[in-house]
């Protein structure tokens, strides 16, 4: 039978399960990318334990050099793997291609090394234009010879720039697919994509996009929180509070204007430039790359996604692991002789003080999991006392 005091630890109960936060998705994975080592750059063979001092369990491995592979045998790091641009039209045209840098990439470390992704070509519309029509069969040949050497769990894509896959990103339910000129290359892709269980591939640098348009507000890029840094969408009437989930929500309404909404996300590469020898890039700083790189981590922690993607991207690489030598050359679409992107210094060296920890254990100890735990403990008692 009820009574006064049954009802107030109802009510009490009810009051402290009002407390808890609801809960948030699963965040994404943090990893890191790694390319061409410069002559100060620590040996491969560092590599892991550097990975675990930084708290990061995924490396994105730009050109791979198999000796690097062979240094994450056996552990708990999952590797991404980039076909270089230039091999790309060769991979196309000849399936044999595609089987020999298997062969020296993935059939002698998988699954010892834990390999999960493959990109064929990295912005390769941006070094390859003329070349466009044989990115896609590139990409299906290197799938089907996983599939003939039994690889079934090694999933193909290829990844984008964002400005030049993206037109109209502002407001992001504006924004459409850039195809390139001549080609049908983004729905053929996107299918592919869809039916492999495949990840679409894009890199995202708000830095890149704050140059370009002065409109901007640099806080609004630097993920800073403050009363007046947003944006609004009118048209979707989502209000924008960062430049990341912007861009980010921009590829969304790309996908489900060519109808793949469904398609899970992969941010490539993303970063904020520690210096530049550019005189007019004197937001490319120490000071703003860790406030920026902060803000990502925090922002991807919390689970909330963007407000087009409630389940948030599915991983995220932040480019790059180590600064380039002075004076040295990248094909990637962050860089340039003049500006330093690295969470480390040349020599390995510490940077920043900031705990990429991501994901699991930061799910599991700060917030969502233990919400809906203490949410269910709480329901119950609440059950038992009334029972009672």
């Amino acid at each position: 039978m009820f009574n006064n005091h049954h009802y107030f630890i109802a009510l009490l109960f009810l009051f402290f399960l009002s407390l808890i936060p609801r809960s948030t998705s699963l965040p994404p994975c943090i990893g890191l990318t790694y390319s061409a080592p410069t002559t100060s750059a620590p040996p491969p063979d560092t590599l892991p334990a550097q990975l675990s001092t930084l708290k990061i369990n995924s490396l994105r491995l730009e050109d791979p050099d198999p000796t690097v592979i062979r240094t994450f045998l056996y552990t708990n790091v999952t590797l991404f793997l980039t076909v270089p641009n230039y091999l790309v039209p060769t991979m196309a045209s000849n399936r044999s291609s595609t089987l020999r840098w298997l062969y020296t990439h993935v059939v002698p470390f998988y699954p010892r090394a834990r390999i999960t992704t493959i990109s064929v070509g990295n912005a390769f519309l941006d070094s390859y234009p003329q070349s466009a029509s044989s990115l896609l069969p590139a990409i299906t040949n290197l799938h089907l010879s996983l599939r003939d050497l039994g690889i079934r769990k090694i999933t193909v894509s290829t990844s984008f720039s964002f400005v030049t896959a993206i037109s109209a990103p502002f407001p992001p339910s504006s924004a459409q697919f850039q195809e390139p000129p001549g080609v049908n290359l983004i729905g053929p892709l996107l299918q592919f994509l869809r039916d492999t269980n495949s990840s679409f591939l894009i890199n995202v640098y708000p830095y890149n996009l704050y140059r370009l348009k002065s409109e901007i507000p640099l806080g609004i890029a630097l993920f800073q929180e403050h009363p007046f840094n947003f944006r609004d969408d009118l048209v979707t009437g989502v209000r924008y509070r960062n430049l990341f989930d912007m861009m980010i929500d921009a590829v969304v309404s790309a996908m489900a204007v060519a109808g793949y909404e469904s398609i899970p996300i992969i941010v490539t590469e993303t970063g904020w430039p520690s210096a530049s020898t550019a005189a007019n890039e004197v937001e490319a700083n120490p000071v703003y790359a860790e406030i920026y790189l902060k803000g990502l981590v925090k922002h991807l922690r919390s689970g909330i996604g963007t407000p087009l993607l409630k389940d948030g991207v599915k991983e995220v690489y932040v480019y790059e692991m180590f600064d380039k030598k002075e004076g040295s050359t990248s094909t990637t679409t962050a860089t340039s002789s003049a500006r330093s992107w690295g969470v480390l210094y040349a020599n390995g060296s510490t940077k920043y003080s900031i705990d990429f920890s991501s994901s699991i254990s930061n799910y599991l100890l700060e917030g969502s999991w233990i919400n809906v735990a203490l949410r269910v403990l709480l329901s119950s008692f609440l059950v038992l006392f009334l029972w009672i």
